[in-house]
């Protein structure tokens, strides 16, 4: 991967000054080439990662794993599209292993995110089972962790 695109999923937030020191590259230069980025749809968003443990959010996380049988003419692409549209689902990935699909739906509370899965994905036709799983606490997300803890880790020696 380019380096200017590492160091922007590492921080969005950095200067393209400072990006261009860090790269040996003029200013103009990684202006053009974050454009061209976003242009192509490389770039698709720019999110900050937040910690909601720490936030009053009364919000439900769900995994699941969705078995599906793939369409003619679109093979699992129609079906995942389909369902990657549905506001619930924040995230959709092709797997492989003994399911197809990987959702991340987020909803207000347990009986929303049961209801989205019994009568709106459970009945798409191609839909054949699904498993649900909830997230309880999240210790790490996109390469972030999300507990600080200041004090010293390292192991007391004792005489």
């Amino acid at each position: 991967m380019d380096e200017l695109l590492k160091l922007l999923q590492a921080n969005a937030l950095e200067t393209r000054e400072n990006l261009g020191k860090l790269l040996n590259l003029p200013v103009a230069e990684v202006n053009q080439r974050i454009a061209e980025y976003e242009q192509r749809g490389v770039i698709r968003g720019y999110q900050a990662v937040l910690n909601e443990d720490q936030l009053d959010l009364d919000t439900v996380t769900a995994v699941i794993e969705v078995k599906v049988t793939p369409s003619r003419e679109g093979g699992f692409n129609s079906i995942a599209e389909r369902i990657s549209r549905f506001p619930e689902v924040r995230s959709a990935y092709l797997m492989s292993g003994t399911y197809d699909l990987l959702l991340f739906v987020e909803g207000e509370n347990l009986r929303q995110v049961a209801t989205f899965v019994s009568e709106r994905l459970s009945p798409l036709d191609g839909v054949l089972s699904t498993s649900t799983h909830f997230m309880l606490k999240t210790y790490k997300r996109l390469g972030v962790l999300m507990h600080q803890d200041s004090s010293d880790e390292r192991l007391s020696v004792a005489p």
